[in-house]
Formats: C-alpha cells, sequence, structure tokens
C-alpha cells in the first residue's frame, strides 16, 4: 500500500501539472468497492469544478474543488494498487481504470488537454466527494500529520499505551500516513525494537523516533518514494527510496551497521523487519 512519501509524491505531481484547470467530465467504471460515494453524486460534484489545489492528508489525495463560488473535495485513496496518473486524452487507457477525469487546459499551458485517471486492479482503493468543503465538513484526516506534529504531542501519543511500538505507529488515528515500510525504517534508525511497549518508552526514546521518523519520511520524498509493488507517481514512474531500505524486506541479509543478518517477525499481523544489535 502506497504509504505518506509516496502519496505524497503522487499528490505534489498532480498538482504541478492540472492545478487550475477545469474538470469538462467524469466517466466511471461503476465497478463495486471503489466508490464511497455513489458515482452519479461523483460525476455531479467535480463535473464543471475548478482544481484548486492537490495534496496529501494521510494516505488520501486530496483534490480542492471550486463549484462555481462553493468549495469541494475529490478524496482519492489509492488501497494496495491504486494509481493516479495524468495523461494526454491518446494514451491507451490501463485495465482496470475506474475513474477518468477530462480536464481544460490552462490559457498558460504548454500542451494540450489531459486526463486524470484513476487505476486499480485489486479494488481497495476509494473515490469520494464532500459536496460542500467549509472549515467544520473539508477532510482533516484519522490522527496526526508525522511531518509536523511537536514534540510534545508527540510523546503524548504514547502515553499509557500497552501495545508495541510498531503497531502504535501503524494507528492511523494516532499518526495518519505512516505504514509498515516507514515504521521500520524509522525503528530502525531510533534503535527501538518494534516490540517494546509503546507506553514504556523513555522522552528520550520518543525524541529519537520522532526524529528519525521525520527524517526517513522526509528523505523517500525526496527519492519519489519505494517502489516495492505497484506504486508509480504521477507519470507512471517508479521510485528509489527502496534501494536506501536498511530492515524493511531484507530478512536474512546483513545490516548495513553491524552486519547482523536483519529479523522478520510479525507483529499485529503485519511483517516487521528489525536488526537484534542495533536495535534495543
Amino acid at each position: 500500500m502506497p504509504e505518506l512519501p509516496e502519496v505524497e509524491t503522487i499528490a505534489n505531481g498532480v498538482h504541478e501539472r492540472i492545478h487550475g484547470q477545469t474538470i469538462q467530465s467524469v466517466w466511471t467504471s461503476n465497478k463495486p468497492q471503489t466508490f464511497k460515494s455513489t458515482p452519479d453524486e461523483i460525476v455531479q460534484v467535480l463535473t464543471k469544478s475548478r482544481i484548486d489545489r492537490v495534496y496529501r492528508v494521510g494516505k488520501t489525495i486530496v483534490i480542492d474543488l471550486t463549484r462555481g463560488k462553493r468549495p469541494a473535495q475529490f478524496l482519492i485513496h489509492l488501497g494496495m494498487t491504486g494509481r493516479l496518473l495524468v495523461s494526454t486524452p491518446d494514451t491507451p487507457i490501463p485495465p482496470h481504470t475506474h475513474a477518468i477525469l477530462s480536464l481544460s487546459s490552462r490559457p498558460d499551458a504548454a500542451s494540450g488537454n489531459k486526463e486524470l485517471r484513476f487505476v486499480d486492479a485489486r479494488r481497495f482503493g476509494r473515490l469520494s466527494v464532500v459536496a460542500s468543503a467549509d472549515d467544520e465538513t473539508k477532510y482533516a484526516g484519522p490522527g496526526k500529520e508525522p511531518l509536523t506534529i511537536p514534540l510534545a504531542d508527540f510523546i503524548t501519543l504514547f502515553r499509557n499505551r500497552k501495545t508495541p511500538i510498531k503497531a502504535a505507529l501503524l494507528n492511523q488515528s494516532l499518526l495518519h500516513g505512516v505504514g509498515n515500510i516507514y515504521a521500520d525504517e524509522a525503528l530502525f534508525h531510533s534503535g527501538i525494537r518494534p516490540l517494546r511497549q509503546a507506553g514504556r518508552l523513555t522522552r528520550a526514546e520518543l525524541t529519537r523516533l520522532r526524529t528519525a521518523l521525520q527524517k526517513v519520511l522526509r528523505d523517500a520524498i525526496k527519492l519519489g518514494g519505494s517502489s516495492v509493488s505497484d506504486y508509480v507517481d504521477a507519470d507512471g514512474v517508479a521510485g528509489f527510496f527502496q534501494l536506501h531500505h536498511h530492515v524493511y524486506s531484507r530478512t536474512g541479509q546483513p545490516c548495513r551497521i553491524c552486519k547482523t543478518p536483519i529479523k522478520r517477525i510479525v507483529v499485529g499481523g503485519r511483517s516487521t523487519h528489525f536488526c537484534p544489535i542495533c536495535q534495543k
């Protein structure tokens, strides 16, 4: 599943290519599971709306729209295999395409009209709209933003929690956007074992964890995310951060620091990777 850096990369790329354009028409596949809002509602809200901004909230891509004089939002969760691609109309439509937004070009655009396509082979992604996105109804995500959360708030999140710190990091109601890859990498760089009880970590350890998590996420964004499965950016290009993984999906390979083989365990039903020497 695309995590915070991948979703951020896609959102930034889509914003660069289509902000300021107007959605002229919308096609949907009407396939079950894909739509949290009804396809008819999606078509009604999106058609003739102007795209003001595309950005990330947690693992969700948010497109701010203007419908006449009223704000609205289009929410896209990529699920396991979802892709959001900016294409020209003459580009062959990929299999498993579930939505196509036909866009008008901006007056200053160097190229012609574009299409925004949502492609999802496994149909775990979700599309929805917020028809009237004022300050109270616009999408804010389920938890805190890991890239900007203050240290005091970060420490408070884990106070008295008896769950393993790896499971707590994956709890989207605490920190939205953090997934398996970056939880493993952040725990490695902070020197903390994934099974440690979250509520028993010291202030110093949580300070290291926050620093490591934010650095790992920012480094991954700079490198376009991690392509370990189906992830590609808005142009269909893979990321490169997987080349810098220290523990994730490196079971049995030597630790890049101490050369001890990386171990794999299961925490909260999720594969978890760590170094038994570097992490205490």
